[in-house]
């Protein structure tokens, strides 16, 4: 009994409890580990205390040691393979829960990590130097989490039963405490991963161009994977089954930072290795096209080494040296990909020793992968739909020239034969042949001067030269182009116009010529005795045109088309009457150059209207 009447197993127990409680009321893991540790050397009687930990890779790594400063400074950050630890348990002595290995079964030729400089008493119950006893460190559900070793009893005895109910009682609580600990680390991990994860596809979701989204991930990347370094490759395009484009190089690309592999050279000089930026790259790509086809990450640290059929030998040690020009201990290479294709890799570069990468971490970097690839594709096709543009526009670029040049060629010629046969009729030539030549010479001048509009109003380069435009004389204009064809087929011209007129901002004779194609086609397809009716209104701050007639109408599937070159109705009666089908084409053109609105309304048999909003002048 002590001076105060408490005996030393009582006391012990007390100080244990407080132990424990602090330990559990830690979060950080390695202080909980060192404060278990040190309670064991402070109040159960040994002068060495180690707590190893198991790892994913199926190592223990002694992360705690207190007690001799020997044993510390040789045992600290210890790492064994954990098969070695079970190796030991299946030779000891089980006292309880502890496993207890006595010297005298040990190999002869065992190696031990450290041996006390002791010499044994002469006792049957004396301690050895070889001697070992363990504390398996489990969790709730029984899975080994650590060991607790302890080595040389200050009174230099086998612990006696009561000192090891005392030690099963701390390993219970000790393992408890550690697994709550690491699960404590594992959700700050998930949290910090999933944080990470959440902002690059924040930045994905709001960006379209590449390099931005990639710039913006290097901070969260860097800081949610604890990584010193990282590198991002984007490859050439590749179609839907993961080729790659014509004329692609291995590692042909874009690399972010720019640089990082003319950082390594000078490295790779003063060890000696030759080995290029290409071979780097396409080692990367090769490497990144297998893992995503497997949908894994590639690991290489001081504990994993990736399968070899994932990774030969060859390019592992060519991985190897990229480490040692890098100053690594440990890279995760993760590929970006969408659908079939690999598009690129993100290498992750740690440089501090024992940061083994976790498989939450490979989990949310193959996650990051997959989004950046959708970005990557996504951009691909943006930017391959920009050069399609491109390359329509310098179509029909040159479509309009081709076009406008034909015309002024075929002008000339035509107005040569327009003169002889004008000079001819004069001289008193005629008859039926005479009457066909003129008939389709104006055919062909009407079709060359449309050509020539068609392609002066679809010029995207020909800047609008807007004026003032009243449209009430404006309409006056087009009825009297048309009033000799409405008359012959006794047709009534309609005209409702406001008492102010609407003057709007265009070119006149643009607007004129928009007027005349829309009118004159409902006088040509709107039959004898049949009525055409023209409308000027104010409409939410635009000016209506309107152009309704009782023509023949337009059916569903022509409207689709209406507006193309050269279409022709589908409909027997309208492709009776003659026509170049650029009218519309020339109209669209024309509303399109002044900002307006055209909306067509119209049903086969009931006629049609067609109304050009446009905007008002100031």
């Amino acid at each position: 009994m002590s001076e105060t009447g408490t005996s030393p197993e009582v006391l012990a127990l007390r100080s244990l409890h407080a132990i424990i409680t602090s330990v559990h009321e830690m979060e950080d893991l390695q202080g909980v580990l060192q404060t278990a540790a040190q309670g064991v050397v402070d109040v159960l009687g040994f002068e060495v205390a180690v707590i190893d930990c198991v790892d994913d890779h199926g190592y223990v790594e002694a992360l705690a040691v207190a007690g001799d400063p020997d044993a510390v400074a040789t045992m600290k950050s210890r790492r064994i393979p954990l098969i070695e630890i079970l190796a030991e348990f299946d030779i000891a002595e089980p006292w309880g829960l502890l496993k207890f290995v006595p010297h005298d079964r040990l190999e002869a030729d065992a190696e031990t990590s450290w041996v006390p400089d002791i010499e044994p008493l002469d006792v049957p119950d004396a301690w050895h130097p070889l001697d070992a006893l363990y504390a398996p460190l489990e969790g709730p559900t029984g899975e080994l989490v650590g060991v607790l070793s302890v080595d040389v009893p200050v009174n230099r005895r086998r612990p006696g039963p009561l000192a090891r109910q005392v030690l099963e009682m701390y390993a219970v609580q000790a393992g408890l405490a550690i697994h709550h600990a690491q699960e404590r680390a594992r959700l700050n991990e998930r949290i910090r991963l999933g944080a990470a994860v959440r902002t690059i596809l924040e930045t994905a979701s709001r960006e379209l161009d590449l390099r931005t989204i990639i710039d913006d991930s290097f901070v969260p990347l860097a800081d949610g994977f604890r990584c010193d370094r990282l590198l991002i490759r984007v490859l050439d395009q590749v179609d839907d089954q993961g080729r790659s484009g014509a004329g692609h190089a291995p590692g042909a690309g874009a690399t972010y930072p720019p640089d990082l592999l003319d950082s390594m050279a000078p490295r790779l000089a003063e060890l000696g290795e030759r080995l290029s930026g290409v071979e780097l790259l396409a080692l990367g790509e090769r490497i990144a096209r297998e893992c995503w086809a497997r949908k894994t990450t590639c690991v290489v640290d001081e504990l994993a080494v990736p399968p070899e059929d994932l990774v030969g030998p060859v390019d592992l040690a060519l991985l190897r040296i990229m480490m040692t020009g890098l100053d690594a201990t440990g890279v995760m290479l993760v590929p970006l990909g969408s659908g079939a294709s690999c598009v690129g890799y993100l290498t992750l570069v740690r440089a501090a020793e024992g940061s083994a990468w976790t498989e939450a971490e490979s989990d949310a970097a193959l996650e990051v992968g997959r989004e950046m690839g959708r970005v990557v594709h996504r951009t691909h096709l943006y930017q391959r739909e920009r050069e399609l543009v491109a390359e329509l526009q310098e179509l029909d670029r040159y479509k309009g020239e081709m076009i406008a040049t034909i015309t002024h060629e075929l002008k000339n010629p035509l107005t040569a034969i327009r003169g002889y046969v004008e000079l001819l009729s004069e001289q008193g030539v005629g008859g039926r042949g005479m009457e066909a030549i003129e008939r389709n010479v104006t055919r062909l001048v009407n079709l060359t001067d449309d050509l020539l509009l068609l392609a002066k109003v679809s010029d995207p380069h020909r800047v609008l030269v807007s004026s003032p435009v009243p449209l009430g004389p404006l309409v006056e204009e087009v009825v009297d182009a048309v009033g000799v064809q409405a008359q012959r087929k006794g047709l009534r011209i309609d005209v409702a116009r406001p008492e102010r007129d609407l003057v709007v901002s265009g070119e006149r004779d643009e607007l004129a010529r928009m007027m005349v194609n829309i009118v004159g086609n409902a006088v040509k397809y709107t039959p004898e005795g049949g009525s055409v009716t023209l409308c000027l209104e104010p409409v939410d701050g635009r000016a209506a045109f309107r152009c309704s007639d009782t023509g023949l109408g337009i059916s569903a599937d022509d409207l689709g088309r209406l507006f193309d070159e050269f279409d022709r109705s589908s409909n027997p009666d309208a492709q009776a009457q003659p026509g170049s089908g650029l009218g519309l084409a020339i109209v669209q053109r024309i509303v399109e150059r002044h900002r307006a609105e055209l909306v067509v309304d119209s049903e086969l048999g009931t006629g049609s209207t067609f109304s050009v909003l446009l905007p008002l002048a100031p």
